[in-house]
């Protein structure tokens, strides 16, 4: 099976936070794929960019979720203006009277930080840009959208990052303000576990493995069709995965009505696709923080056999 079944979300409205682009893309166009109604919010637009300065537009999401088979909404909204958001999940609250799936996946970070650098030498700013587009951003759209999520039984909270609670646990991640940033975004789901469990509702923190975003893909020199090119430089890039896949694991979350199991839990794509059977778009399965535990960060050459 590549992903759930065309219809299986259809009467489901989802909020994917932080849409543009990556894995924002990726889940909405899944969730539209499985059906569901994706409301799709961002900065940038077709009249505006923001710092960014990219061409990728929530506009453009929200046809590509309704190319999928779902139907599309594109609002833009900064998710650190909480009028915005509290404006947003009004017009949800009017438009479809109930919110089934909540994904947080702002972020916008990706010129903030510095690899490898100690925090009394990294930009100050910078860093608490980040942590305020990272963590604040998710607390502000969790904060006003979650008595709308609540109205129903079921309903499911995603909170995106970057890592496993296990791999970040034992692991220094980039920088300071990067670390603390991706593993707020752990605790917060533990945290809203306990709060949103004994409701009726469950959370989990999900993050991709070596996900081939637009921004990686150009970073590489490479497209999505000759991606394996960038190989030549970079071997372990043979473990990457398309944005699709963890879209597909938001889907097969949001169609499990077991997903409660889940609660509070830190997930990863790979994992997922191993229980619930959905793959990439090129059929794989990749499992890319077992990879880099057991190949990469051991330095052993590249082998991605048994891992994709």
């Amino acid at each position: 099976m590549s992903g759930p079944s065309e219809g299986t979300l259809r009467d489901r409205v989802a909020l994917v936070a932080g849409a543009t682009r990556g894995a924002g893309r990726g889940i909405a166009v899944e969730l539209g794929a499985a059906g569901a109604t994706v409301y799709v919010t961002g900065r940038s637009t077709r009249e505006r960019r923001s710092e960014y300065d990219r061409p990728e537009t929530i506009e453009d999401t929200a046809d590509l979720v309704t190319a999928a088979g779902g139907r599309g909404i594109a609002v833009p909204t900064d998710h650190l203006v909480p009028a915005e958001v509290e404006s947003l999940v009004a017009r949800i609250a009017d438009e479809q009277g109930r919110l089934d799936i909540l994904v947080n996946d702002i972020w916008g970070a990706e010129k903030l930080f510095e690899w490898d650098t100690p925090l009394w030498e990294h930009d100050l700013d910078n860093g608490r840009r980040m942590l305020r587009l990272a963590v604040e951003t998710h607390a502000i759209t969790s904060h006003h959208a979650l008595p709308l999520l609540l109205r129903r039984p079921g309903g499911l909270v995603v909170e995106m990052t970057d890592g496993t609670a296990e791999y970040n646990r034992a692991t220094y991640r980039v920088s300071f303000f990067y670390d603390i940033a991706k593993s707020s975004v752990l605790r917060m789901a533990f945290a809203l576990g306990h709060e949103l469990g004994p409701r009726g509702a469950t959370a989990v923190a999900l993050t991709p493995g070596w996900m081939r975003s637009e921004i990686i893909l150009e970073a590489f020199g490479v497209t999505e069709e000759n991606w394996h090119d960038a190989e030549e430089g970079e071997p372990h890039f043979a473990i990457s995965e398309t944005p699709y896949y963890v879209g597909r694991a938001v889907a097969a979350l949001a169609a499990d009505p077991e997903r409660a199991r889940w609660n509070g839990q830190s997930l990863s794509s790979g994992q997922l696709a191993q229980v619930y059977g959905f793959t990439d778009r090129d059929g794989s399965r990749p499992d890319a923080w077992r990879y880099m535990v057991e190949v990469q960060d051991k330095g052993r050459p590249a082998d991605v056999t048994g891992y994709r």
